[in-house]
C-alpha cells in the first residue's frame, strides 16, 4: 500500500496498491464518521462496514469499494472538514484525491462501463459540443429545454447517458469571446490592475452575460481586461471521469498558454469555481513544473480578485452604487470555492452594496458531470432538494451563486434563476444586462 496522490508515481494506477490504500482510508473514515452527511460515499461505506461485527474495512469486496468511489462527486467538502489531511496529520488522508486515483485506476484497467465512457465522450468535449450547439442554438435549446422526462429527453438519455429528468442549461447564440472581440474598446482610466479572463465553457457557450458583467465591473474599477491566450475547457470532465491522459493533454496546453499571459504581467481571472480550482490545484498535480506553479499563483476567482484589490496599497473599489440595490440576498457558497480556502469573497463583495447577505452552505449535488449522469440522478436530486429548502427558508429578494451548474439545480427545484455575484454588482452600478 502506497499513500500517494502524485499521478506520475509508478504505482498510482496499480490496482492492487490502490485497493490497499482504499482499505486503509476506508478504515480511518469509518472510525471517524464526521463526514456522514456530506455525500453518498460515506453512508455507503459505513453501511458496508457495519455489516460485520468487527467493522473491518478489509472485508469489503472490490465491487463494494467501487460503490463508495462512485458516490464521490468531488465536492471536496470532506477534505475541508477532515482533521487528518496531509497538512495536519501523519495519516495524510485526502479522500477526494484518492477517489480521483481510484477512478483513474479503474478507467486505465478497463473497469468503466461503456455507457459511462460514452457520457464522458459526449460531455467531455465541451468545446466541440459548445461550438456546434451555439451555431444551432435554436435547435439545441429545443432539445436541451425539452420537459424533463419527455420522450425527446429519454432519447437523449439513451444515446448519451445524460439524465432525462435533470434541467439542462441552454446554449447562447453569441459566444462570450465573439462579444468581447466585437465590443467597443475601452481605455481604462486610473489603472489598478491588468487581467486576462479565462471565461470557462459555461460563460463562453451558455451564459455569456456573466462575462459581460465581469468585464464591465472590472473596467469600471480600473482593471484592464483581455482574453486569456487560451479559452479552451479546463479539462474537468476528463479528470472527474478517470481519463487522466485526456485531462493532462488539455491541462498541459492550457498551462503553456496561461504561463505566457502571467509572464506578460497579467493575472488570470476565472468566473466559475470548479474551473479556478482545477487551474489552481489540479494543474499543479497533473502537469507540474514551474509553469503550472506560476499559473496557480496568479489565478483568482472573480470576486476574490476584486476583494484583494479593495483597500490594498492605495487601491479601492468604487462604492458609489446608483443602480438596482437589494435589501437581502441569499448567497449559495459553492463547494469548490470553499475548497480553495479564499474566504467568502463573493459574500463580502455583495455586502459592499449595503445588502443583508445570508449565506447558505450546502452542496447542490451536481458537481460537473456527476449529477447529470442518468445513473446518479436519483442520488443527486435529494441533495439539490435539501439546498432548495434552505434557500426557500432564507426568503431573500434574490439568490446569488458563483457556480452556474449549482444555480441551474437551484432553478430546477425552486423555479427561480439565481444570478452570479458579479451580476449583482453590475446591476448595483447601473449596468444593464445584455442579451
Amino acid at each position: 500500500m502506497t499513500t500517494i496522490y502524485d499521478p506520475h508515481h509508478p504505482l498510482y494506477l496499480d490496482e492492487s496498491d490502490t485497493r490497499k490504500e482504499l482499505e486503509r482510508v476506508y478504515d480511518l473514515c469509518q472510525g471517524c464518521r464526521k463526514c456522514v452527511d456530506l455525500c453518498p460515499s460515506f453512508p455507503t461505506l459505513f453501511s458496508y462496514v457495519d455489516m460485520h461485527d468487527d467493522r473491518d474495512s478489509g472485508r469489503m469486496t472490490p465491487a463494494q469499494q467501487d460503490h463508495v468511489v462512485d458516490g464521490c462527486f468531488q465536492c471536496k467538502l470532506c477534505y475541508v472538514t477532515c482533521p487528518y489531511t496531509p497538512e495536519l496529520h501523519e495519516w495524510a488522508l485526502d479522500f477526494p484525491r484518492l477517489m480521483l486515483r481510484a477512478d483513474a485506476m479503474r478507467y486505465t484497467n478497463g473497469h468503466i462501463s461503456i455507457r459511462n465512457k460514452l457520457t464522458t465522450a459526449v460531455l467531455g468535449r465541451t468545446d466541440a459540443v459548445g461550438k456546434a450547439a451555439t451555431r444551432s442554438a435554436v435547435v439545441a435549446n429545443v432539445i436541451m429545454g425539452a420537459k424533463p422526462g419527455s420522450l425527446i429527453r429519454k432519447v437523449v438519455e439513451k444515446a448519451s447517458g445524460i439524465s432525462s429528468v435533470r434541467m439542462l442549461p441552454p446554449f447562447t447564440r453569441q459566444r462570450f469571446t465573439t462579444w468581447f472581440e466585437k465590443r467597443p474598446k475601452i481605455r481604462v482610466m486610473k489603472l489598478q490592475g491588468d487581467v486576462v479572463v479565462f471565461p470557462t465553457c459555461v460563460v463562453e457557450y451558455q451564459n455569456p452575460s456573466i462575462g459581460h458583467d465581469l468585464i464591465k465591473v472590472y473596467e469600471h474599477n480600473g482593471v484592464a481586461c483581455s482574453l486569456a491566450s487560451t479559452t479552451h475547457c479546463c479539462g474537468a470532465p476528463y479528470l472527474h471521469s478517470g481519463d487522466i491522459d485526456g485531462f493532462t493533454k488539455v491541462a498541459a496546453k492550457n498551462v503553456s498558454k496561461l504561463a505566457q499571459d502571467v509572464r506578460a504581467g497579467k493575472d488570470i481571472v476565472v468566473p466559475q469555481p470548479t474551473c479556478s480550482y482545477i487551474i489552481k490545484k489540479d494543474y499543479v498535480d497533473y502537469v507540474g513544473g514551474p509553469d503550472a506553479d506560476l499559473v496557480s499563483q496568479h489565478t483568482y476567482d472573480a470576486a476574490e480578485y476584486l476583494m484583494n484589490l479593495h483597500n490594498h496599497d492605495g487601491k479601492s473599489l468604487d462604492l458609489d452604487f446608483t443602480g438596482v440595490l437589494r435589501d437581502s440576498i441569499t448567497y449559495h457558497s459553492p463547494c469548490h470555492l470553499r475548497a480553495q480556502d479564499v474566504g467568502l469573497k463573493s459574500r463580502d463583495l455583495m455586502k459592499l452594496t449595503g445588502a443583508n447577505v445570508k449565506e447558505v452552505q450546502q452542496c447542490s449535488g451536481i458537481d460537473g458531470l456527476w449529477g447529470l449522469r442518468a445513473e446518479n440522478a436519483h442520488v443527486s436530486l435529494p441533495i439539490a432538494e435539501k439546498l432548495a429548502t434552505m434557500i426557500t427558508e432564507a426568503n431573500s429578494d434574490i439568490v446569488a451563486g458563483d457556480c452556474h451548474l449549482a444555480n441551474t439545480a437551484i432553478c430546477e427545484q425552486t423555479g427561480n434563476q439565481p444570478v452570479h455575484p458579479l451580476q449583482v454588482i453590475a446591476r448595483a452600478y447601473g449596468f444593464v444586462e445584455e442579451n
